[in-house]
Parts: C-alpha cells; structure tokens; sequence
C-alpha cells in the first residue's frame, strides 16, 4: 500500500487526513472492536508509506502497537524505514527520566539508531537537529493527556515551526484524547507563554494531537514561523469517539509520564494539576499522583467541604500521605482522593478550582500559591494568566471564577470546529 492509499481527503491549511469511521463501539476484550491508532494503521501495511525517505521520529514509551513493541522498533524490523534519528521529549525517548529531565543524546542500544534530546528544543534547536540528521520527513506519535499544561503538544508545536521553515513533510500518526472532545476552561493570554503554554489554547482543548496540529497549521503557524507546513499528514484513528473512555478502547495504557501512571490519573490532571501552582502536594511522591492532593495543614475538613459542593461525577475521600519526592518530602499531609464515579458527568476543571476555593477557604492562613503568589507564580503559568489567583484570593466562588472564562472559551470552541476529525464531538 503506497501513500496515496492514507490520504482519503484533504483538510485545513493542505493537511492530508484519512477519513475516520461513523461508527464506535466500545472494545471490551474484542481486538475487532478495538481502537485503531494512526501507528497500528501504518505498521499493518509494513510502514511502506514512509519508504524512500529519511525519517526523524519524535516519540517516547507511549508510542507503541498493541502488542507492546515500539513503533522505532517495529519500523527498523520491517526494514522499510530509514531512520534518520529519534527525538527524545521530556522524560526522553525511552522514559528514564523525571519530570523537567530528559535523557541525553546517545545510540539507542535496541536499535542502534540515534537519539537526540530534544526536550524543551524550540524551533532552532529542531532546526538543527533535523538538519544534522538530514531529515526529510518528521513523524509525530506521543500519547497526550489532552491539558494545555502537558509539554508535548508543544514538543510537536516546535517540530512543526522548524518543519514549516525548512520544508519538510510531518506526519502525525493520532492516538485518543483520554479527556475527550471536550473544550473547557481559560485561555492562555498574551503575556503568559512559557514551555508549558506556548500558545493560545484553553486548559483544557479537547482536540487530538492531529486535530491540533491541523490548528497549529492554520491558526498559528502563518503568523509565528512565516509559513505552514505545506505537507502535514494526520493518520486518523478507526473506532474511536470524543465522547469514549479511554478504557473502552481497548488499547494499553502506557504511563506518557512518570506521574500520570494510568487513564484515571489523565482523567483527574487536567483540574488537579493547578496545585503545581500551590505549596500543597499534588501527590507527586505517591503511588495516585494528581488524584491525591495534601498539605501539612489539611484536616478532614476539606473532603467534607468538597462533598458538600456537589460537584458532579466525582466525591472525595479523606487521605493522608507521605511523598517520598517533590514537595512535601517526608511530612505527613493531609487532604483528598479524588474518586470519579461518573466520567460523563466529571468536570475536571471546575474540580480543580472548586479545589482550590475551599483550600483557601478552610486553611486561609496556611493556603499559600507557589512563588508566593507574587506576578510571576506559576499558578499564572498553569492557568494562562493572573485571574485564578486574584480571584480566588478576593474570595470568588467556583461558579464565578468559572463564569469568568465561558466567552473566550465559546470563541476557541468555534474556531476549532474546522479542524476537528471525529464524529461523536461535544
């Protein structure tokens, strides 16, 4: 099967998409039923339609088949695929590495091809690794967990600048959003970029990494690198629906990072990941990161406070925890466990800052933002600029602060319609 047979239709801005599939169903323990990635779709034909060109793949640990084997591994088996070199992101290629770390440039010892660290490269640093491996088409395939905060959809972002300026083809080969295809939560404004939000999108985006990438194209792209990416590919998936759990899949989850170690963990980061922005713990150190979130000072209280808000689709669990990393070492801290009982109904979002109103309310003494809540916090990282913080501090409730985004969320739902690729969107 030759190139021609993946490209079924042609989107946004040039990028070639394979038409996805009306119908999804739930996979169960039914290969048949299973989820099809854009990888499993590409390896089943022998990886032929990369043949006859110099490939850089940028993936990590997530970017596997089903039955486990690598995608690097699997395209250096098949003997159809001239690897020009691997690019490793943050935690590195094969994931050894924690969180802000990447691994080092070296000969991966599996395949003997070389990997290059390419955590936190911006478009000249990929510019010059594609250049050095003399790199002719970029493949795309890591597992994202669907928050703007996650740093490799702009791994992807910097690739595409330095693809767009240098002409080269990209090819995204698309996994499931484990949040779904919902968009919720603030925009990152102006002012507030950084590694962890290098452009406008909102918390939550609710898009795959290929539908992103047909929006980086034509959204972003023309005005930041001056050009798009004339030859940007996206390998949809099969048998998947925004609307879908991730367990219902059927595909092996693969910790993407060393504190998301499973679906319920990406279900819950997308809110609980706002405490990074905060002196309390968000259970990095534990065995249910972002589902258990403490500090020295929480009471039991604060489970109580949180099942009395009502949120919808989760309760809250009375916990106590000692982490044996980040922050908090070694000090008992007390707090929550999220449980979602409902992940139709679960707003990880408004969870988050519900979260954060009732810590400042209980402990208002001992709750305190990391940085010290000064203008350059990184809680403004996290949420995109300084909103959450000034108002949370003046007192606001859930329903406030949340009301305070729902018009720029509303105008990012819109534009992004164009660029969406599956059926069962919200």
């Amino acid at each position: 099967m030759d190139r021609r047979t993946f490209i079924a239709s042609t989107g946004a801005a040039g990028a070639a998409v394979v038409a996805a599939p009306s119908v999804a169903f739930a996979a169960g323990n039914d290969p048949a039923r299973a989820v099809l990635t854009g990888a499993q779709r590409l390896a089943d034909d022998g990886w032929t339609a990369l043949s006859g060109h110099r490939v850089g793949v940028i993936s990590n640990p997530t970017g596997i088949l089903p039955d486990g084997s690598h995608i690097v591994d699997s395209m250096v088996a098949s003997g159809n695929v001239n690897i020009a070199g691997v690019f490793g992101p943050e935690h590195g290629f094969r994931g050894s590495a924690q969180a802000g770390e990447a691994e080092e440039t070296t000969i991966d010892p599996r395949t003997g091809v070389t990997v290059y660290d390419a955590y936190g490269a911006q478009e000249a640093g990929f510019m010059r690794m594609f250049a050095e491996a003399d790199v002719e088409v970029v493949v795309f395939d890591i597992q994202d967990v669907g928050a703007r905060f996650y740093t490799y959809i702009w791994t992807m972002w910097s690739a595409m600048r330095a693809a767009a300026r240098m002409g080269l083809r990209f090819v995204v080969l698309d996994r499931p959003n484990p949040v779904g295809g919902t968009a919720a939560g603030p925009m990152l404004f102006p002012g507030f970029e950084s590694g962890i939000g290098q452009r406008y999108i909102v918390q939550q985006h609710g898009m795959t990494v290929g539908e992103l990438a047909r929006f980086f194209n034509t959204e972003f792209l023309p005005d930041d690198a001056g050009a798009s990416v004339e030859d940007l590919e996206v390998v949809t998936m099969r048998r998947w629906r925004p609307d879908s759990r991730y367990a219902d899949t059927g595909l092996p989850w693969v910790l993407p990072s060393p504190n998301v170690p499973t679906p319920d963990t990406a279900q819950v980061y997308v809110g609980t990941c706002v405490f990074e922005g905060t002196t309390a713990s968000e259970g990095r150190g534990t065995t249910r990161p972002f589902e258990l979130i403490g500090a020295p000072y929480g009471t039991y209280h604060w489970a109580d406070d949180l099942n009395a808000a009502g949120l919808p689709g989760v309760d809250f669990r009375e916990a106590y925890f000692v982490p044996w990393i980040s922050k908090n070492v070694g000090v008992v801290n007390g707090g929550v466990q999220l449980h979602v009982t409902d992940p139709a109904a679960f707003d990880p979002v408004r969870t988050g800052v519900a979260m954060l109103v009732t810590a400042k309310h209980r402990y208002p003494d001992a709750f305190a933002w990391r940085g010290g809540g000064t203008s350059d916090g990184f809680i403004h990282k996290l949420h995109g600029s300084e909103r959450l913080r000034v108002m949370v501090d003046g007192g606001a409730s859930t329903d406030e602060i949340v009301a305070s985004w729902q018009d720029e969320l509303a105008e990012f739902d819109r534009r992004r319609q164009p660029y969406l690729l599956y059926r069962g969107r919200r």
